[in-house]
């Protein structure tokens, strides 16, 4: 495996999406700003969204990947009976779980936007659209169980690409919106689960080569299938533990109007650089490590993770530094156009300051979860993260009256700078990893690169200041020339100081 060559691959499906999903929104942004509608759809849209997440990106990865790689390294005969075994669980678990959310959605949808309640057309609202959208949690559950099939066999580009076909379908939704109307919303939402359809159709094309789903409810539960559905629960809670904190946010925030959505667009410009900065590498990292801790190849396991944790910083602390610098003038130039007026983008940008703190520490817990969840273990990571999500409930809620929704960001920043700390302490203590002397001589390179790319950029934003304003219509070019500028600039540093060699790229591990 050849970390950069791999992760680049998945990286560049994912931008791709990630691009994809901001012309989505800008186009949300275009025709339904930060009202009640934008609220409702966003409700109905985080839902099966974030359970998107939680089984996508690189959650389903940490439970199947080590089971379904020893079942392979045995026999393959074995992997595809184990593999179809647990198809089939998922089938009828997610068909029970949407029927019941369906059945019970008022409910639902009262604990997950209480706020809500206080305006009963936004509510009835929010209750139509998340019954459409939910159904797309079982097609793009069932595509994660896939994608997770391609990714043991170290096979990235297609689970990577999968989700673009989502923002396709809205795109060519929103470019009608003039013709919709109101009824924009309900046509997003019926697009939100075709998409997830057509998603599970394309990955089921790629995994034939690899593997045969065998449907079928005749099967035997035996030791290997329950260990791994032990695994799978904690896995969820643990890897996905910012979007369950991103989504306990939600909760809170459906008490101040338009606060739902000030986090949506915050949320959606830190996450371009989280998808590759820890989410890529720890699911590209995950097979192989897996593999070499099976076969207790010490050298090899001690390189991988820090190489893994480098390259993670490597992107993270740029990508934090630039959003701190002008988290008002990103997301203007991303989202300030329509109805998304200047008031919008101050609280938007507000909240992208306070989560860009923390954006390292995100791409952390991804890095340092998988480190264990090669080792078979997800409980140790559930048990911080339910930690980490307490805290940032406990700090929300009690701050929340004094602060408002801003709180929602700097309790989520706390929580996961405090869950990464936990999880290098128990990694260090277990001697699982400790950083490696090559770690310890780059890193303060990193550092220096970042601060002098930090000083580039800040000049840059403060010569073309006027060029950024809200009511420049040639802001976002001027914002994506700066950014390119700087990135290259931000990788000659990096070479001249050796915090990058380019002989990595073809470096195998």
């Amino acid at each position: 495996m050849n970390l950069i060559k791999s992760t680049s691959t998945f990286s560049f499906f994912t931008l791709i999406s990630r691009i994809l999903g901001y012309l989505r929104d800008v186009l949300i942004a275009i025709y339904l700003g930060s009202g009640p509608l934008a609220d409702a759809f966003f409700v109905a849209f985080r839902i099966p969204n974030t359970f998107r997440r939680l089984f996508s990106e690189g959650t389903f990865n940490a439970a199947f990947v080590p089971s379904y790689s020893s079942e392979l390294g045995a026999k393959k005969k074995k992997g595809e009976i184990f593999a179809n075994k647990v198809l089939n669980i998922l089938i009828i678990s997610l068909f029970l779980l949407v029927l019941i959310i369906e059945v019970l959605m008022p409910g639902f949808i009262f604990v997950i936007a209480p706020g809500f309640s206080e305006n009963s057309e936004k509510l009835e609202l929010a209750i139509n659209l998340t019954r459409i959208t939910f159904p797309f949690l079982f097609f793009v559950s069932l595509s994660s169980f896939f994608s997770a099939i391609l990714n043991s066999h170290n096979k990235y580009a297609a689970a990577a690409a999968a989700p673009i076909v989502l923002n396709i379908l809205l795109i060519l939704v929103l470019l009608y919106a003039n013709y919709l109307a109101d009824q924009l919303v309900y046509y997003l939402s019926y697009a939100v689960t075709i998409a997830g359809i057509v998603q599970l159709i394309f990955l089921i094309f790629f995994v034939k080569k690899f593997f045969s789903p065998i449907i079928s409810f005749n099967f035997k539960i035996d030791k290997k299938i329950k260990l791994f559905f032990n695994k799978l629960l904690p896995s969820i809670f643990s890897s996905g533990v910012t979007q369950i904190n991103i989504l306990v946010g939600t909760i809170i925030a459906s008490f101040q109007a338009s606060a739902v959505s000030y986090l949506y667009y915050a949320d959606r410009i830190y996450q371009i650089n989280l998808a590759i900065a820890g989410i890529a590498i720890g699911t590209v990292v995950l097979p192989n490590l897996s593999k070499f801790i099976q076969a207790k190849n010490k050298i090899k396991i001690d390189f991988i993770q820090n190489k893994a944790l480098e390259f993670s910083l490597f992107l993270s602390l740029p990508a934090s530094v630039s959003l701190l610098i002008a988290s008002e003038e990103i997301t203007s130039s991303l989202f300030g156009y329509g109805s998304f007026d200047e008031l919008s983008v101050k609280n938007s940008a507000l909240a992208l300051f306070y989560f860009a703190l923390g954006l390292p520490a995100f791409s952390i817990i991804k890095v340092f979860s998988s480190f264990l969840f090669a080792r078979h273990n997800t409980k140790v990571p559930f048990y911080f993260s339910l930690i980490s999500v307490i805290l940032n409930a406990f700090i929300s809620i009690y701050f929340f009256n004094t602060i408002g929704f801003i709180i929602i960001p700097i309790a989520t920043t706390i929580s996961s700078w405090f869950n990464a700390l936990l999880l290098f302490i128990f990694l260090n203590s277990r001697k699982y990893y400790s950083f490696d002397s090559l770690f310890l001589s780059i890193f303060p390179r990193i550092i220096l690169s970042t601060f002098l790319m930090g000083y580039i950029f800040n000049y840059l934003i403060i010569f073309f200041n006027e060029k950024l304003t809200y009511y420049n219509e040639y802001k976002l070019v001027y914002l994506i020339l700066i950014v390119l500028f700087t990135f290259i600039i931000y990788i000659v540093i990096s070479i001249l100081t050796k915090a990058f060699k380019i002989g990595d790229i073809k470096l195998r591990y």
